[in-house]
């Protein structure tokens, strides 16, 4: 198999076209190349006049003699085969996020008929459970953005992007997905993404799949204790209806996302091994999304070959401070993402079409030990409580959340009027100064941060942009610790994904669930 990269393509171009230009690189005709398709294709804006697709492609291998860098042999990625002694109990998979699904795809694919136990709803449920909370202000603590069939991603852009290498893992998670109904270009997207729309099909999708292969799922089950004798996990409590019961199990997978705070207690209650973890805090900031359209793509903004333009960011400032934009979400919204009662949250989320009027992203500030004022395992937890009830109080303790224009944060006075850019978030917004709600070290690199980034990215730092607030779910706050088996401290017990610290986002966490899994194969 060859692939070809740096194909520099016309936003028109087609597959026709992509396949002659080929052609042309491999110095034979267009009909020589066969078993074609799309390997990668990504956006190059860098020159304003002459905004471009770039693509590799793989093919036949022609059996030609050529020198070009930008051609070269390719192996298909390698199949992963699970195969893994059956220790005599069902494995329980906590969690039904990223790293949950796929522990649980694995473990079922192995024959293991995995028990996966999640805390919140099934997803048609648990979206209207959500639907509820945005609109009344009415929250249900098990069951919400973070707690739920599909964890925290299932209310997101979907974004497929990560910073790992790209392997037989990253290569099974895409693959599994679009076997559930994901759009096939997310095998082929620099910036892949699947939307919330998507993925509320998707999740039901995987967990059909599991279920035929003998896996079961448990709603509204929460992991309630470990059962620990010689520092082994034997079996665990489970918390249904009101109801504790006790399953055996010798090998507990850990996937409780980023949010389980009274999990954490609880291992930390348990003798499990945890530490600090630094992660970021800050606010969600909005711009109309025509304006980051014009401000990447210049004159060809609306083109109907490029859709919503998404932005990424970071600055390292002179007060030893570094600001940057995450999870930016395209033509989407802010989304009331609160967990525990009292207590506020943002976060962004999208649907596959991007076609709303704004553009959000997180905008943050990195935050370790001493910001937390401790050196306790849980303090980066506690230090996100705080700021989320100081948000709750900041918007009117009803789950409004406290907002500021750009141009008054920057002045230091409480916004007083929405201008020209609607916040989406809901329930609704109340106007505020987020002096009270961030530290002044907090507050002085998100202000030196945007004026940074308006210097790359044309009106980010718009006077009538809204920032809201707060944004402190950016990733975990802990990493439970764990060996070169995957292994925690306590024997059986498998942290894994985002919530244990060691991935953030979809497909690391996703790719780092069926690492741990591989762990255990006996071939």
């Amino acid at each position: 198999m060859l692939r070809i990269n740096n194909l520099n393509m016309p936003l028109a171009a087609s597959d026709a076209d992509l396949k002659q230009v080929a052609a042309q690189k491999l110095k034979c005709n267009s009909a020589d190349v066969i078993d074609f398709k799309i390997s990668k294709k990504s956006v190059d804006a860098r020159n304003k006049n002459n905004v471009h697709f770039v693509y590799s492609i793989d093919c036949n291998d022609v059996n030609l003699n050529f020198d070009d860098k930008d051609i070269e042999h390719i192996l298909p990625p390698e199949k992963l085969i699970y195969k893994i002694k059956d220790d005599g109990t069902r494995p329980i998979v906590v969690g039904s996020g990223p790293a949950g699904m796929f522990a649980g795809i694995a473990l079922a694919e192995a024959g293991l008929k995995p028990i996966i136990l999640e805390r919140g709803s099934e997803v048609d449920i648990r979206r209207q459970e959500v639907d509820t909370f945005w609109k009344l202000g009415k929250l249900n603590s098990e069951s919400n953005v973070q707690f739920g069939e599909g964890g925290a991603g299932t209310f997101s852009d979907g974004k497929l992007t990560t910073g790992i290498k790209k392997d037989k893992f990253t290569a099974k998670v895409m693959e599994e997905l679009y076997s559930a109904g994901a759009p096939q270009e997310i095998l082929y997207l620099a910036k892949p993404h699947i939307g919330t729309d998507n993925l509320r099909i998707i999740v039901k999708n995987i967990r059909k799949k599991i279920i035929s292969l003998g896996g079961e799922y448990r709603f509204n089950t929460k992991l309630e204790d470990l059962i620990i004798k010689d520092d082994k996990v034997v079996a665990v409590k489970i918390a249904h209806n009101g109801e504790i019961s006790e399953v055996p199990a010798k090998r507990v997978f850990l996937a409780v996302g980023h949010s389980a705070r009274d999990t954490f207690e609880m291992l930390h209650r348990r003798g499990v091994y945890m530490e600090q973890k630094p992660f970021a805090v800050g606010a969600r900031i909005e711009h109309k999304q025509t304006d980051v359209n014009k401000a990447q793509y210049g004159k060809f903004a609306e083109s109907p070959y490029l859709g919503a333009a998404d932005y990424k960011m970071a600055v390292h400032l002179n007060n030893g401070r570094s600001a940057y934009t995450f999870c930016m979400c395209p033509g989407g919204q802010v989304v009331a993402a609160a967990s525990e009662i009292g207590r506020v949250v943002t976060n962004g989320m999208s649907e596959f079409s991007r076609n709303k009027e704004n553009a959000n992203a997180a905008l943050l500030v990195g935050v370790n030990s001493a910001d937390f004022g401790s050196e306790h395992p849980l303090a980066g937890m506690y230090f996100q409580r705080k700021l989320e009830e100081r948000a709750f109080v900041l918007g009117g303790k009803n789950y409004n959340a406290p907002a500021q224009l750009v141009g008054d944060f920057l002045a230091d006075k409480e916004s007083r009027e929405i201008k020209s850019v609607q916040p989406s978030y809901a329930p609704n917004v109340t106007l505020s100064n987020f002096s009270r709600l961030f530290s002044p070290i907090i507050c002085e690199t998100l202000k030196k941060g945007i004026v940074e980034m308006g210097h790359k990215l044309r009106g980010f730092d718009n006077s009538d942009a809204i920032l809201t607030g707060v944004e402190s779910r950016s990733s975990s706050p802990v990493r439970i610790v764990r060996d070169d088996m995957f292994q925690s401290n306590i024997k059986g017990l498998y942290p894994c994904g985002e919530g244990a610290g060691y991935a953030g986002g979809i497909t690391s966490s996703a790719a780092d669930a069926l690492k741990v899994i591989h762990s255990l194969c006996t071939e």
